[in-house]
């Protein structure tokens, strides 16, 4: 078998891991502070003050130079892929630098193009998830150019209107933070060309990373701190 039974062992951990915390982190973020559920209310008020200006000219070059990072990594993606690609017709170059290295495991061809192939799927799911959310960032400028104006509308269905536009944006924000929480696995990933115990705790490690940064970071507090103060300032949702 070109799999020994710990690598089956080690696949099992590093896909729950990622679809479990995945799950975990959207259930816990709808009743715990965390940076998805914080920037949601900043969304909010960001996408309010939209309607109420009437020069929209800022606010679609903060939208630009969002989704500008976003194609950043679609195309870097694509290149990181065709990098993956090229490297199954040099499979014993890397079956030899892989012997020489002491903390691998020695491994056939066929065990390296499985590998191979794991990094290629994690990249073809963060290229869909970045122009995904490309996609939903054009989407937000349309609701933005199709906005309707206070005069002609009540202020009820203006904020109804920004959550809209609001949620819409999360979903793009969402789809990044997808696309970029597939970097992190793929390079956990990357371990596992050395030995399937250190996938498993590198996939540990990286559901510990992005815990702390997503939860308890002090990114999370301030962000929070700063919704906390705009309510101060009499800025509401409602």
């Amino acid at each position: 078998m070109p799999l020994d039974l710990i690598d089956y062992v080690a696949l099992i951990v590093f896909f729950t891991a990622w679809a479990g915390y995945t799950k975990f982190a959207r259930v816990k973020a709808k009743n715990t502070a965390c940076l998805s559920r914080c920037l949601h209310q900043h969304k909010i008020i960001w996408m309010r003050q939209v309607l109420d200006s009437d020069i929209k000219i800022t606010h679609a070059a903060l939208l630009a130079n969002l989704e500008r990072n976003v194609a950043f990594f679609a195309s870097t993606t694509m290149l990181v892929v065709a990098g993956v690609l090229t490297l199954f017709s040099q499979l014993e170059n890397v079956q030899q630098l892989l012997a020489r290295m002491s903390v691998a495991q020695e491994v056939s061809s066929i065990a390296i193009q499985i590998k191979l192939c794991l990094l290629v799927l994690i990249f073809v799911i963060a290229f869909f998830q970045f122009t995904w959310s490309m996609r939903q960032y054009g989407f937000v400028n349309i609701m933005i150019g199709a906005a309707p104006t206070e005069p002609h509308t009540s202020k009820e269905n203006l904020l109804n209107y920004a959550k809209q536009m609001a949620i819409v944006q999360d979903q793009a924000s969402h789809a990044y933070n997808y696309g970029l929480r597939s970097y992190y696995f793929a390079l956990s990933a990357l371990s596992w060309f050395f030995h399937p115990g250190m996938l498993i705790l590198s996939s540990i490690f990286v559901v510990y990373i992005l815990y702390r940064r997503e939860f308890k970071s002090k990114a999370v507090r301030a962000i929070q701190q700063g919704f906390v103060e705009l309510e101060k300032n009499g800025i509401k949702l409602d």
